[in-house]
């Protein structure tokens, strides 16, 4: 009896307000859905849109560090060989008697006559050690300028340094010439390991 009372009731209401009724019915539900649904899940898209972005950026980030160590990886061993091919032109402690006797030997080769060949006390420097070599040669100019020119294609560093000439006697072809030779040696050895101690 009710539901018939409720349709009776119901066809009394005119089209327009049935219509009415209909549509603010849907407009309510529609209301409700977005409330519910739509809007937190635009809100959690917001959040999955804004963690993308901070991703993607870390992810160029660590790109980029990626390329940077991959080119530092690469000028380092660049470097290295670098240091490498230095240190062989640096004698170390061992050869330095044999590289001493290799330049006296160059000036005998050169007709000169060693006066004087005095090794002076090293200077340490950062990375190296200077060894300096005062020298006392007698011979011909030429003769002097052709050990000196050995000197300089010798495979290790040695530097002619702080050279004076003069005629050993008036108007003599033989000089006296004083200079410093200059050679180097790596501080310390590069491939020496750490000594233990006594247990």
């Amino acid at each position: 009896m009710e539901e018939g009372s409720l349709v009776a009731k119901v066809e009394k209401i005119k089209m327009p307000y049935r219509l009415l009724i209909y549509f603010g019915t849907l407009v309510l539900l529609a209301g409700l859905f977005v409330w519910l649904v739509v809007l937190p899940k635009q809100g959690e898209i917001k959040r999955t849109k804004k963690d993308i972005v901070r991703i993607e950026r870390k992810l160029n980030q660590a790109r980029i560090r990626a390329k940077n160590l991959k080119k530092f990886k690469a000028e380092l061993k660049e470097v290295d060989a670098q240091f490498k091919e230095a240190l062989k032109l640096l004698p170390n402690e061992k050869e330095i008697p044999s590289l001493l006797r290799s330049i006296t030997q160059l000036g005998a080769d050169s007709d000169l006559t060693f006066v004087l060949f005095s090794p002076k006390k090293e200077r340490v420097k950062a990375f190296y050690v200077e060894i300096p070599v005062a020298m006392e040669v007698q011979g011909t100019y030429h003769n002097v300028a052709t050990f000196f020119y050995k000197v300089g294609r010798m495979d290790r560093i040695v530097k002619i340094l702080d050279f004076s000439m003069k005629p050993v006697h008036k108007n003599s072809n033989v000089l006296l010439t004083k200079c410093t030779a200059m050679t180097y040696r790596f501080k310390g050895s590069p491939n020496a390991k750490p000594s233990k101690g006594k247990k």
